[in-house]
């Protein structure tokens, strides 16, 4: 893709960008109302870690990665002979899973994509179930790119909560990017959004201080 020299410095300039080169934060997902939530960049960029492999173990056949940002989930089951594909909106992200044996798409869930209603396993990590800032629209969505009877596996967070909001990304040295809504689901809540999005809830399980659920397409 051509790009000009200023979408370019966009890049370059992003506080994510420069998190997921450095390899490290800090970076914050902010509120408007003052709250900020240090992301975990230095685990997004490291391989895997036993919570990760709950995860992966739990998936089957083809695994589309929704918001895979810098890969690790995409390539360590690459290394598994698996079929899997990851999708992000951030060219940083998609250019770091790539660069470390993963196939990457750049695009929105919400983007015409490939195999629509044959992915067998569907993934949303790392609060990934906040991204559009409306979980059931989200999980409707992901009911069509998954085949009858597909697993969606999804990191919830740790409190019971049902929060929706807008938010941006800062650095903490003054750097921010443009905000944009998300949401933040708790396993109960979550398990209500998906039952009326035609998910139904089959497993729920903790890993150190982490939440998770596999969902099945009904």
């Amino acid at each position: 893709m051509t790009t000009t020299a200023a979408t370019t410095t966009a890049w370059s300039t992003d506080p994510y960008t420069l998190a997921l080169r450095a390899g490290r934060g800090p970076l914050f997902l902010r509120r408007a109302d003052g709250h900020r939530l240090r992301l975990e960049v230095e685990r997004w960029c490291a391989r895997p870690d036993a919570a990760d492999r709950t995860v992966l173990d739990r998936c089957v056949g083809t695994v589309l990665d929704v918001g895979c940002g810098p890969g690790r989930m995409v390539a360590a089951l690459t290394g598994r002979a698996a079929r899997a594909l990851g999708i992000d909106t951030a060219w940083a992200a998609v250019r770091h899973t790539r660069d470390h044996g993963g196939i990457a798409l750049h695009a929105s869930v919400f983007d015409a994509l490939p195999d629509e209603g044959g992915w067998d396993s569907l993934l949303l990590m790392d609060g990934n179930v906040g991204i559009g800032g409306d979980p059931p629209t989200l999980l409707r969505r992901l009911g069509q790119l998954a085949t009858p009877g597909g697993l969606l596996l999804v990191e919830a967070a740790g409190a019971e909560v049902d929060e929706r909001f807008l938010a941006w990304l800062d650095n903490g040295r003054g750097g921010t990017s443009p905000a944009f809504p998300w949401a933040v689901v708790g396993a109960r809540a979550l398990c209500s959004h998906a039952e009326v999005a035609g998910w139904d809830p089959v497993a729920h399980w903790t890993a150190g201080s982490r939440a998770f659920l596999a969902l099945r397409r009904g």
